[in-house]
């Protein structure tokens, strides 16, 4: 069976469960509107932008992302990137660990025939056992490429700090939550996390 992928209809479902089982999704809904999760098709792309904002903030990532793909004359491939020297990737505000492993990811891409499509029919834990034993490719990592690449419905990124954050807020606890606390917490939330975590990130915008 192939994997699922988020639609509209699919997230007006999702939406309904989340505000059905934790009342508090309401009004986060109601502040910035519906999930607009649009999945981004070309996973090296995608992927070599998760590395790129691994451990800094989104408008670092952005900033990096841009010069980046710029360095590649705005058409990012394995190729492109093999050819760029050190010193290009470091000029774009790469360090050394992320340097490297973008290296691999485009190596991965470049000597695996059709590996997008692979990826993209493959369930989560082939696409998880890919790409994790990849230097610098962490859970996290692959959980923003299920998200926001591959649209899985049911992706909850435990270690995301901009998560732990909001389910602090929306839950007003004294301290973070930690991924066992995150877990059980969201476990009435499944097969929808990946919009109740889209919903949370996007709730750290919302005036207080």
């Amino acid at each position: 069976m192939l994997p699922t992928t988020l639609f509209a209809d699919q997230i007006r479902v999702a939406e309904r469960h989340l505000v059905a089982v934790e009342p508090r999704f309401g009004p986060l809904i109601e502040a910035h509107g519906p999930c607009t999760l649009t999945p981004e098709p070309d996973l090296f792309r995608g992927l070599v932008r998760a590395v790129i904002a691994q451990l800094i903030s989104t408008a670092a990532a952005r900033s990096i992302f841009a010069k980046f793909e710029a360095g590649v004359n705005k058409k990012l491939t394995p190729a492109r990137v093999l050819a760029l020297t050190d010193e290009q990737m470091q000029a774009c505000g790469l360090s050394g660990g992320k340097r490297k492993a973008i290296r691999g990811v485009a190596e991965l891409f470049a000597s695996t025939r059709g590996l997008n499509a692979t990826l993209t029919n493959a369930d989560d834990a082939f696409v998880r056992a890919t790409l994790l034993p990849l230097h610098g490719i962490g859970p996290w990592t692959v959980e923003m490429l299920l998200i926001f690449c591959l649209g899985r419905p049911d992706v909850w990124p435990v270690g995301d700090l901009g998560v732990r954050l909001a389910v602090k807020d929306l839950f007003k606890m004294r301290t973070l939550p930690d991924a066992k606390k995150l877990t059980k917490l969201a476990k009435p939330w499944q097969p929808h996390r990946t919009v109740a975590a889209w919903h949370l990130w996007w709730s750290r915008s919302v005036p207080k």
